[in-house]
């Protein structure tokens, strides 16, 4: 079964692409580029998600939702 997850991505300093998916607590991984993050996030999600069912357990989902406000700079 498929299962989309969201995917937050920044630059870090030292130029390399940080991956967070905030639906599961914990779960990131980085990559030189864009495509080797994504290549990176998806066996870290491959691996939570394997040691959550192995532990019997559900993933906590606690990301709700991103918001834009503007402000007056």
């Amino acid at each position: 079964m498929e299962k989309k997850f969201k995917i937050v991505v920044e630059k870090g300093l030292d130029g390399y692409f940080i991956g967070e998916v905030p639906e599961l607590p914990g779960c990131y991984s980085q990559g030189k580029t864009v495509k080797e993050l994504m290549k990176n996030i998806k066996e870290a999600i491959e691996v939570y998600l394997e040691t959550v069912n192995d532990l019997n357990k559900k993933p906590e989902k606690r990301f709700f939702r991103i918001k834009e406000v503007v402000v007056n700079a």
